[in-house]
């Protein structure tokens, strides 16, 4: 947890606070990315891994990138069976929202 205060009693600057919680943030969901990108094509059938790609990770919602709208219309099926693989893969439940969007897979 960050305190207002410096060492030496003074406050800190609400700025530098808050860049702080964002690193550490933006670590944490980088991470869960890198983790999910690494064990993608051991959660998803091989065609589903040629065609979508993780993208970004934010809060508790993954951004899967698709090669075209066939594939996105076909992956909305399937979301709740990806987001319990996702998770079972992890050990936790780290996912509870996909977005599919076309994008560079």
């Amino acid at each position: 947890m960050y305190t207002n205060r410096k060492k030496n009693g003074e406050f800190s600057h609400i700025g530098s606070v808050i860049n702080k919680v964002l690193k550490e943030y933006r670590y944490e969901a980088g991470d869960k990315l890198a983790q999910i990108r690494n064990l993608w094509e051991h959660i998803v059938e091989k065609d589903v891994a040629k065609n979508a790609r993780p993208a970004a990770f934010k809060g508790k919602r993954i951004v899967i990138n698709v090669s075209s709208s066939i594939w996105m219309h076909q992956l909305q099926f399937s979301k709740k069976d990806i987001i319990n693989k996702i998770n079972y893969a992890l050990g936790e439940d780290t996912v509870e929202e996909i977005k599919f969007k076309i994008g560079r897979v």
